[in-house]
């Protein structure tokens, strides 16, 4: 396997760490295969594409390590709790292995958060035990509002909080690293999403307390020296 002059043993850690992530609205089924043979290639823990794409990412990885991840409610979050749960059955029948679902943004800053609760909990649900990572939008919420959804998705029985689908400006902070990690603790996973193209900022990501790597940039990080 050819990483650019990487021991791939040395960085095998890092690759198992990273969703290989392809979530454009011009995504086409030949870039998606694409992605599947680089995220085999490279070890990565997933490939991250859209619903539509999941059962061919399943074929295309032909039960190989690499995991497929999918998105719900994606990239608002502004729909109907029951359709965010249809749309994770629907992805788990075609075979996807975790759920990055986006947080109802609007109801957390409303103080809603019994039915931003009911939310994540419906889907924790319907996911059936697999993973299931809440996608906070980090670059729209304060601190309070952060540490608020992070408790939230903890107490619904998420698997991870996910800061950003880089739809809507912003992304992964190492500050919002640190803060997520601190108000979860060790009960869930933090993930690191949005912005993330070099080595250095993973690398960063990981030392302020992530444990999964959102990119796009997969390749060129698991190349860089």
């Amino acid at each position: 396997m050819d990483t650019g002059g990487i021991n791939p043993e040395q960085n095998a850690w890092l690759a198992g760490l990273i969703d290989h992530t392809l979530l454009k609205p011009d995504a086409t089924p030949a870039m998606v295969d694409v992605i599947c043979d680089e995220a085999v290639r490279f070890g990565f823990k997933t490939v991250c594409i859209n619903p539509c794409f999941v059962p061919r990412a399943v074929e295309r990885i032909a039960r190989r390590a690499v995991g497929v991840c999918t998105v719900v409610g994606f990239p608002l979050g502004a729909v109907e709790t029951s359709t965010k749960v249809h749309e994770t059955i629907r992805a788990i029948e075609s075979g996807a292995r975790e759920i990055d679902m986006v947080l109802w943004v609007g109801g957390l800053k409303a103080g809603d958060y019994r039915r931003v609760s009911r939310d994540i909990r419906s889907v924790v649900s319907a996911a059936g035990g697999l993973v299931v990572k809440v996608i906070l939008e980090t670059s729209l919420l304060t601190d309070a509002e952060k540490s608020t959804a992070a408790r939230l998705a903890v107490d619904a029985g998420a698997s991870f909080v996910k800061t950003s689908t880089g739809f809507n400006g912003g992304g992964a902070t190492v500050t919002d690293i640190r803060l997520l990690r601190e108000v979860v603790g060790h009960s869930i996973g933090v993930k690191a999403s949005g912005g993330i193209r070099t080595r250095s900022a993973a690398l960063q990501m990981v030392t302020a307390g992530a444990d999964r790597i959102g990119t796009s940039a997969g390749i060129s990080i698991m190349q860089a020296s």
